[in-house]
């Protein structure tokens, strides 16, 4: 009886995906989106996930020159303007022009610790720790937010975004970042936003952990509205540091919007949908309905790898006509820079909606 149960449990289930999937059961993996009005871009995504891999690459001469391993497909073409490594703290970031986009796109490596386990333990414990300035009752994660705001990163961030527009105007800017290079990525954009008053700033980060409390959490969503958290399967770092909803204000807890990443189906008939959650940030049926206990899941978004290739140690590698390019702050921190006008002649097309046509299609 039970051995037919089951059967039958599976004929229903068999018979609810394909009326759910049509054609894309054909396929052993295919992507589903729910809700696309809701701001969320499948090919947007699947373009910016690529930069917050590649900025993962220790090759600094490969990455400069964008011709990683990581550096093509749909990023194909982009021009790296300013790539910085801060070697004391074993962060790296970039800023760079991507001419089909119209933009200018901003990553942030992720956490380079020895052990992601030990890194994700240490989460559990993370306390809100500092105020976020003049913002009444907002409280931050310090170490995510001076990984940003108190290192070598932002003022050469901020040089080469200001560089770009001295160049060629306002134009949209792209921030994103995987892991620990999310929660960075989403302090950039609200600082690009409030201290440098750019006005078309799109945030998009996989994996980030909680970065600050409720307070945060609505300003945030108020000054950087165009954000979308993705989200995958049990990945366990979004539901990091913990959140619990009987001190809402006095506990961690997610910005809107997040995009969850869920498979559905058995054996050969499986798909990923893209579902987009609520506006409240910790929608109860997107990733907070799952145990978050997979590290798997964190490493690897849209079929992408995250992470390192090798090993997780800090480490730099640069041929030697990178010289020119490159200079040592006082701290030993590494920038690599150019001019953006010594190679690229098309980039910023302002108001020019067409060379958007594509991307916008879902």
């Amino acid at each position: 009886m039970g051995a037919r149960n089951t059967l039958i449990v599976g004929i229903v289930l068999l018979c609810s995906l394909a009326l759910a999937s049509g054609r894309e059961l054909e396929q052993n993996l295919s992507y589903k989106s729910q809700q696309p009005e809701a701001g969320y871009n499948p090919k947007l995504a699947r373009i910016l996930v690529q930069y917050a891999s590649a900025v993962y690459m220790s090759d600094l001469s490969e990455l400069f020159t964008w011709t990683c391993s990581r550096c093509d497909g749909l990023t194909e073409g982009f021009e790296v303007v300013e790539l910085i490594v801060d070697v004391k703290r074993c962060l790296q970031a970039f800023v760079g022009i991507a001419a089909d986009l119209n933009a200018t796109v901003i990553a942030f490596r992720g956490t380079q610790e020895k052990s992601i386990q030990n890194w994700v333990e240490d989460l559990y414990w993370k306390q809100l720790d500092i105020d976020y300035p003049e913002v009444d009752g907002a409280m931050v994660h310090h170490g995510f937010y001076s990984a940003y705001h108190n290192t070598s990163l932002r003022p050469v961030i901020v040089s080469a975004v200001q560089k770009i527009k001295k160049l060629y105007g306002n134009g949209k800017i792209m921030v994103t970042g995987h892991s620990m290079g999310g929660a960075m990525a989403a302090f950039c954009g609200l600082d690009l936003r409030i201290n440098l008053k750019e006005q078309d700033v799109q945030v998009m980060t996989f994996g980030q952990p909680r970065i600050g409390n409720a307070a945060f959490a609505t300003y945030y969503s108020q000054m950087v509205p165009n954000t979308i958290r993705v989200t995958n399967g049990h990945d366990i770092v979004p539901h990091l540091p913990p959140y619990y909803h009987y001190f809402p204000q006095k506990t961690y807890r997610h910005f809107p919007r997040e995009v969850w990443l869920y498979n559905v189906g058995f054996g050969s008939l499986i798909y990923t949908v893209e579902k987009v959650c609520d506006g409240s940030g910790e929608d109860p049926t997107c990733s907070r309905s799952v145990r978050g206990n997979s590290i798997v899941d964190h490493l690897k978004y849209y079929d992408v790898k995250m992470g390192c290739d090798a090993s997780s140690e800090c480490k730099i590698i640069m041929d030697e006509h990178l010289v020119g390019y490159s200079r040592i702050d006082s701290n030993g921190n590494l920038v690599l820079s150019r001019d953006p006008l010594s190679s690229t002649t098309n980039y910023l097309k302002l108001n020019s909606d067409q060379n958007h046509a594509d991307l916008h299609q879902n």
